[in-house]
């Protein structure tokens, strides 16, 4: 089933109805006489008038989204949904349950981050959490394909943006709150708040999944839903006895009086907290205990999670760590398992909260060895100017400045001794460095992977 309103004239089809929506970069007006080079036979917009039938009204996008919910949702309630939100966790978290359920023989989409999958992925998504118009569309192709339930990354950017708005949940889930999108939110309380609405969209016996454990759990804790709790404290779900190593972790799970010991290739208390939201669904659908058990000792991360490459006797890990709150977990979870040092190599993402760039440079040249400072993304500022920032009030010398992200991946392998670590944080499964209006192909994983070839041919 397609769509039959369309608001990317280049996707306009003969017979098509084009609506004009007006964006922040973009206004869909503008593209109105492409739209009917391309067969557009009907135009909605704000104002003008056209070759073709022509309607006007007061806002193209509220009238969108009343059209999608009239037309589609009543095949889009054939599906489940189940919506994550918080600032980390979100992508690892969706990921694990989107596998396990596939795994259960339960066909299972996902949304988010990394992409959109059906079992394999599908295709790349623009935005963790696409705009209604392509969430629509995709919840089409996927009950066209027997799908039986999606699983997305609910950000609070899309809250606000409204690309969610209108759907209802069998699931909503919150992972954590830290210090994240300030610059769009100003206040802690507002970031929680735009998450919390994600909580007043539960369907009629819908479940609200919540981390006891964070300081802004009441924000989700809404008397008006059915709420199920998890964390180290009290709660429906209660953690404990945390072991790690290498290999990964193992830790005891209390459900109604009955305590069992799950097994995990994951490494870190944060992940257990990810692999809890899989582990309460699941038991929620009815899954015995024994078959999340067995679930939980073959679930992996998704790429850019903590993904690990060897390299002699020492390890590369790739991690999305974007945030002082992830990257202090991440680094710590390192430390926990490993016997040598602990190398980094990062830089901070340009145009946006520049208060997090000395506070995670300072994490970082307190809790590692050495640290490479290079390139995220950088929008539209220059690559001196972060790194200035990332070296206010910085006292610790234990680094050096190297803009060729690949030159500082080749210098933090050169690093490695015995048993060491090397952290490539930021990126994560990114393919792309942003330098204002260019995307300028760059994967961490891959350039990992070449340079190791390259030191292999050498030797």
């Amino acid at each position: 089933m397609r769509i039959d309103i369309q608001s990317d004239s280049r996707k306009v089809l003969p017979g098509d109805t084009f609506i004009a929506i007006k964006g922040i970069d973009r206004d869909g007006h503008d593209y109105i006489e492409k739209a009917i080079e391309n067969g557009a036979t009907k135009i909605i917009a704000e104002h003008g008038n056209y070759s073709v039938e022509t309607v006007i009204v007061e806002d193209t996008e509220k009238y969108l989204i009343q059209y999608l919910h009239e037309h589609y949702d009543p095949y889009i309630r054939k599906l489940k949904l189940i919506g994550i939100t918080g600032t980390n966790g979100k992508t690892t978290s969706a990921f694990l349950m989107h596998t396990a359920l596939n795994q259960l023989g339960k066909k299972t989409g996902y949304i988010g981050t990394v992409g959109f999958y059906v079992k394999d992925k599908i295709r790349s998504l623009a935005n963790t959490t696409p705009n209604l118009y392509t969430l629509y569309s995709i919840f089409l192709e996927c009950l066209e394909m027997g799908v039986e339930q999606v699983v997305l990354e609910v950000s609070s950017q899309a809250i606000c943006g409204h690309r969610v708005e209108g759907l209802l949940f069998d699931y909503a889930v919150f992972t954590n709150l830290t210090e994240d999108h300030l610059d769009f939110h100003k206040t802690m309380e507002n970031y929680a708040l735009a998450k919390q609405q994600l909580f007043r969209q539960l369907k009629p016996g819908g479940k609200a999944i919540v981390n006891v454990d964070d300081d802004y759990k009441d924000y989700f804790l809404l008397e008006r839903n059915h709420n199920i709790t998890f964390g180290t404290k009290e709660s429906d779900y209660q953690i404990g006895d945390i072991k790690m190593n290498t290999m990964g972790s193992v830790f005891t799970l209390t459900h109604q009086d009955e305590t069992t010991l799950l097994k995990t290739p994951l490494i870190g208390e944060y992940n257990i907290y990810n692999l809890m939201i899989t582990v309460i669904v699941l038991s929620d659908m009815g899954i015995s205990m024994d078959m999340i058990k067995n679930l939980c000792a073959h679930l992996n991360a998704p790429v850019g999670r903590m993904e690990t490459m060897n390299y002699l006797d020492n390890r590369i890990i790739v991690d999305y760590a974007h945030t002082p709150d992830a990257m202090e977990k991440l680094i710590h979870t390192v430390k926990s398992v490993c016997d040598g040092n602990i190398y980094a190599v990062f830089g901070c993402t340009g145009s946006r909260e520049r208060e997090k760039r000395p506070v995670m440079m300072k994490l970082a040249t307190t809790l590692c060895k050495y640290v490479i400072v290079t390139i995220d993304d950088l929008h539209e500022e220059e690559a001196q100017d972060i790194v200035a920032d990332m070296l206010k009030d910085n006292h610790n010398e234990n680094y050096e400045v190297e803009l060729d992200r690949r030159k500082a991946i080749e210098k933090g392998i050169q690093k490695l001794n015995h048993h060491d670590i090397l952290l490539i944080m930021g990126k994560g499964h990114e393919d792309v460095i942003i330098v204002k209006d260019k995307k300028i192909p760059f994967n961490d994983v891959e350039v990992v992977r070449e340079i190791l070839e390259e030191k292999k041919a050498l030797s």
